[in-house]
Order: structure tokens, then C-alpha cells, then sequence
């Protein structure tokens, strides 16, 4: 699909809306989901009467403040906004399925690039798992209405393409490469940099100590579990700096978070499929699901109680329960398509 075979889409979501309207968009904040509900927040402007961007989950992972400070962009925490009081409602670069605050809302406009859901149901259903970033969909919709982004906008959309392909490390389509190419142009390139350099924070380096302590290698796959963490950002961010081991080719790192057991996957990207394994391992006990090079799983550790002791700090026991789910015969090698 290009921006020119967006348009038909551009047109039904145009029509979708009126002057008196109100949107709530909804987003899991990212750079990539925060790009996302700038470009349609921008595609929307003076056609409807307002639209407010809320993220569902507290944002801590100094990369994305740092990039809701610098772009000056406003949000607002789910917890603060009375849904009821927007006729209208949208999610950008999720589905209702991947968190509980985007259920129970009917929605006009879902536009993901993750694979569907069977519950995402929209008035306007644009999904397109085939591309690297949400941010190069929505750039081929500003391209199609032809809105010349901002430096402001143009710098989110290229942050969210640059970080959510990894700087196309990770599987990318030539409309990734043709939208990041376009917005190259509007960008402020020492913006982009500081951005870059947002990833780590001193507090964090303790977590990196922690893993490295604790962490196990079974062939090429690498598992460390941290326990309570204060945000599953910095399991994130373990899985993607320890498949910079060469020895490496996967990474599962895992830890509790409010009230949940989370497995974030990394792999390499030859012909492997994290978001399958995630699924195999622990889709029966909570959600689970992502890409071919990257997944996530959530379970509720209610849901664990006939597998598992209560969460006290027994990092080995569930460190192992983690092992034992993913090397579960069969899995891995459904995984890596063998």
C-alpha cells in the first residue's frame, strides 16, 4: 500500500466525523503510538471540535518522556480523563485486546500494525501487520490528504519509524523506507539525537547489574528474570542490549509489574517468530503475541496461582518456570520454523 492507495481510507475517515465532534485517542505510550496519535490528532485538526491524546499506562521509560518533553506534546493520563465525555474514540498502534483500559469502548478508528485481534472492531479497521512502524501508516495518510508535517510532527513520525524498526534492523517493508525518506527532509536532526541518547537513566543501571548476575544461557537463547521492576520498560530494554551478544541469538527477560507476570522476547530475526512462541509459552494463562523478532506476554498472577508460590521474591523458582515454558518440546522449534 502507498499514500496514494490510502486516500480511499483518508476519505472514510473524513467521513466518519463532524465539526461538533469530540476524540479520545487512545495510545500505550511509545514513541511510536505517541507519533501516531500526533499525525491523526493533525489529520483531524479544525474538522472536529477537539481531540485529546491519553495514554493508558504512567509513563516511565525516560525515552518517551524525554520525547514528550522535547516535541512539547500534550497527554493526558487515562486516569484523568472521563471517557464518557467524547462521542468518539481511536486507538493508534494497538488494539482493544492489548490492554484492558482500551476495552469496553466502542471505537470509530483502529490503525495498527500489529497482527489483528479477533475482538478489533472498528468503524474504520486499518491494520497492516506486514509494516514495520504504525508511524509509516499514518505518514502515508498526512501524504495522501497532502499536510506537509511540522518539524514537530515530522520528527515524531521519524523517531517512532527509526525506533520501532530499530533503525530497520528489525522487519521493515519499502513503505517504512519510503515514509522515513519523506519526513528526512522536515526533521531537525540534532532533535533526533537528543532524542537518541534518552534510553538510560542512573537508576536504571542497577537492573542491568541485577541481570547480569542472574542471567542463564540455554544454547543460543538467553533468559534473566528481575522480579519486581517499576516498569516493564527496563525489561525492554535488557532483551534488546543483551541480543547484542554474539553468541546470542534470543532473549526472554521477565519480571513482575503491577500485579503481572511479563516476558518481553528479542530475537535476531532469521527465521524465527517471537510473537509465536510468546503465544505457545503463555498464551493459555494471559495475553501474549508480537512480531517475528520481538513479542510480549502478560499474565495476571491470579491467573498462576495452581503453577506458582505468591510473588515474594523467589526470583529462581519463576526464572525457571519461565525457562520451562518456552523450552517446552515443540515450541522453540515452532518458533524458528523448524
Amino acid at each position: 500500500m502507498s499514500f496514494r492507495t490510502t486516500k480511499p481510507l483518508l476519505e472514510r475517515l473524513y467521513q466518519l466525523f463532524h465539526h461538533e465532534d469530540r476524540l479520545l485517542i487512545l495510545i500505550d505510550a511509545d514513541p511510536d503510538s505517541i507519533a501516531s496519535g500526533l499525525a491523526l490528532k493533525r489529520l483531524l485538526w479544525r474538522r472536529i471540535t477537539t481531540a485529546v491524546i491519553s495514554h493508558v499506562r504512567p509513563i516511565t521509560r525516560s525515552q518517551n518522556d524525554r520525547m514528550v518533553r522535547l516535541l512539547n506534546i500534550s497527554l493526558t493520563p487515562y486516569k484523568e480523563i472521563n471517557p464518557s465525555e467524547y462521542n468518539r474514540k481511536a486507538i493508534v498502534d494497538s488494539q482493544p485486546g492489548h490492554h484492558e483500559n482500551f476495552a469496553g469502548h466502542r471505537y470509530d478508528v483502529i490503525i495498527d500494525h500489529h497482527p489483528k485481534l479477533p475482538d478489533s472492531e472498528a468503524r474504520l479497521l486499518d491494520i497492516r501487520p506486514e509494516y514495520g512502524a504504525n508511524s509509516s501508516i499514518m505518514t502515508e495518510y498526512l501524504r495522501a490528504a497532502r499536510i506537509k508535517p511540522s518539524i514537530k510532527l515530522a520528527t515524531a513520525l521519524y523517531y517512532g519509524i527509526k525506533t520501532d524498526t530499530s533503525n530497520f534492523e528489525r522487519p521493515a517493508i519499502e513503505a517504512d523506507v519510503k515514509a522515513f525518506h519523506y519526513l528526512f527532509e522536515f526533521t531537525r536532526k540534532p532533535l533526533v539525537r537528543r532524542l537518541d541518547y534518552a534510553e538510560l537513566s542512573l537508576p536504571m543501571l542497577q537492573y542491568f547489574q541485577q541481570a547480569m548476575r542472574r542471567y542463564r544461557v540455554r544454547g543460543n537463547r538467553l533468559y534473566t528474570f528481575l522480579g519486581t521492576v517499576p516498569s516493564p520498560d527496563i525489561l525492554v530494554i535488557l532483551a534488546d542490549s543483551f541480543l547484542r551478544v554474539e553468541e546470542i541469538s534470543w532473549t526472554i527477560v521477565g519480571g513482575i509489574y503491577d500485579d503481572k507476570l511479563i516476558v518481553i522476547f528479542r530475537n535476531d530475526g532469521l527465521r524465527k517468530n517471537a510473537g509465536r512462541l510468546a503465544q505457545a509459552a503463555f498464551g493459555k494463562l494471559g495475553s501474549a503475541g508480537g512480531h517475528a523478532s520481538s513479542a510480549r506476554a502478560e499474565v495476571p498472577l491470579t491467573n498462576m496461582e495452581k503453577d506458582m508460590p505468591p510473588w515474594s521474591g523467589q526470583w529462581q523458582v519463576w526464572q525457571d518456570f519461565i525457562i520451562q515454558r518456552v523450552e517446552k518440546r515443540g515450541r522453540l522449534a515452532a518458533a524458528e520454523g523448524k
